[in-house]
């Protein structure tokens, strides 16, 4: 019979942060006659362990200082030609045909990149049929994208007229004598760019709050401890702020020309909102790789993502970040390989003995290329997007190692990690990570406000470089 988690008693999902101090964080029973006082707790328990998400970036990643409002970068195109979408005017059996290229042209030129002399190879993209030629490229018409070529086969065009199919250059041919090749390939660059979002936050406490002193010692994430509750809640506005410091970065999307954002951005200044920014999330999404319809649960799932990277970047090492379920998807892919899977349990540790703890997980696997896997807490907290059903996100493929790309600010060759962020700095502005404290309580000094206002901010985006070498897994 099979079993399930109950419903009731869930896990707690409500903020608990507020925008007010209540007066339950000090002491608020003063009453001496009373003589039976209560056994407490000194320590606040820390029920729900690390509650931070913030790690990938740290793990991946790398930050180094940017000066503008824009950042751009070139990602080179493929170096060889190929189109996929190619008619022919002629019917089957001739031995010329003009050829019209049909795939999006070059970018600002509207030109193809084939010329007289090439030889090519078509093929038929039916996939029903194996019908392929060799042909050698005789005259080129830029203007409407059409070329006229002269088959090798004594039998011609192998495919109807009108049929879709596919060609590629693999070299040329010239007679004795004759002149060079007509024109030449520049160089094809794919330019991208993103912009950085300011990122704020903020914590106030006032000066007769921070004389007053709780009975409950206190304790965060990052090692701050005390009796003083605004400490607590100043460490903790902290630590979200550092979450939300990636979790942007992750999430952000740009607000498309139409957008509320953008018509708050347009109009009357606000103060909140600009143009938004390309995070990881929505460039893998439109520039990337995607498997949706569940986590790939078998080897030949696997192997179709395989194939499709090797059509990319061929990255050798990857590491794929995800939550418990697809963690466990792959664990038991991998441990369905064993031939002693069906009757026991050999595989993990495979030197096993009764006191020895049984090793059911796996770190990675290699098949073509290195694949890694780690757990991001992220995908699993219940209080981000662990527990979502509508966009949910299981995992997320991330290349390792760096690339080098053309920086369009530096005017030259840069390696970077794949995944990097930029923030804004100068000789005398750092805006990685700001804060500072104004009033007039907690040892500052700014203002006649009788309070202590702790402010955060940064001004950062994320450049994902070579997004078509990642892969996003979404339900």
């Amino acid at each position: 019979m099979a079993g399930s988690v109950a419903g009731n008693p869930t896990f707690a999902l409500q903020p608990s942060a507020e925008q007010v101090v209540l007066q339950t964080n000090y002491i608020t029973n003063f009453d001496f006659l009373n003589q039976y006082l209560p056994d407490t707790y000194e320590k606040e328990f820390e029920r729900y362990g690390n509650r931070t998400v913030a790690s990938f970036l740290r793990m991946v990643g790398a930050e180094m200082p940017s000066n503008s409002d824009l950042i751009k970068w070139a990602e080179q195109g493929r170096l060889h030609t190929k189109y996929i979408n190619v008619t022919s005017a002629a019917a089957a059996g001739q031995d010329t045909a003009v050829l019209t290229i049909n795939d999006t042209l070059i970018p600002n030129t509207g030109s193809i990149a084939l010329r007289v002399g090439q030889t090519i190879m078509i093929s038929d993209n039916t996939g029903a049929s194996v019908l392929t030629n060799k042909a050698l490229i005789t005259a080129v018409d830029t203007a409407n994208a059409t070329i006229t070529v002269a088959y090798y086969e004594a039998a011609g065009q192998q495919v109807a007229a009108a049929v879709v199919t596919s060609l590629f250059v693999y070299g040329s041919e010239f007679q004795k004598g004759s002149s060079g090749m007509q024109g030449q390939l520049e160089a094809d660059d794919v330019i991208f760019s993103n912009s950085p979002i300011i990122i704020k936050d903020r914590y106030a406490v006032s000066g007769s709050d921070m004389a007053q002193i709780g009975w409950i010692e206190v304790t965060t994430e990052n090692g701050a401890t005390g009796f003083l509750w605004y400490l607590k809640s100043e460490h903790e506005t902290r630590l979200r702020f550092e979450d939300y410091l990636e979790t942007a970065m992750v999430e952000a999307v740009p607000a498309i020309a139409g957008s509320g954002v953008a018509a708050i951005a347009a109009g009357v200044a606000s103060g909140v909102g600009n143009k938004g920014s390309e995070g990881l999330f929505y460039v893998v999404n439109n520039r990337g790789n995607v498997w949706s319809g569940g986590n790939p649960s078998t080897l030949a799932e696997f192997d179709s993502i395989i194939q499709r990277l090797d059509k990319q970047g061929s990255i050798e090492e990857n590491v794929i970040f995800l939550n418990r379920e697809f963690g466990f998807d792959i664990d038991d892919m991998l441990a369905s390989q064993n031939s002693y899977g069906a009757n026991g349990t050999s595989y993990g540790l495979f030197d096993n003995d009764k006191d020895m703890a049984l090793n059911l997980g796996f770190t990675g696997f290699r098949r073509g290329y290195d694949f890694y896997k780690s757990d991001w807490k992220y995908l699993n907290d219940p209080t981000m997007r662990g527990g979502l059903e509508g966009g949910k996100i299981n995992g997320i493929l991330v290349p390792a190692g760096s690339t080098t790309v053309y920086d369009q600010v530096l005017g030259k060759n840069a390696k970077r990690p794949f995944l990097h962020v930029r923030y804004r700095a100068s000789e005398t502005e750092d805006r990685r990570y700001k804060t500072w404290i104004t009033g007039s309580a907690g040892g500052a000094a700014t203002s006649s406000l009788d309070a202590m206002e702790v402010n955060f901010l940064s001004e950062r985006a994320l450049c994902t470089l070579g997004a078509n070498n990642f892969f996003l897994f979404k339900q």
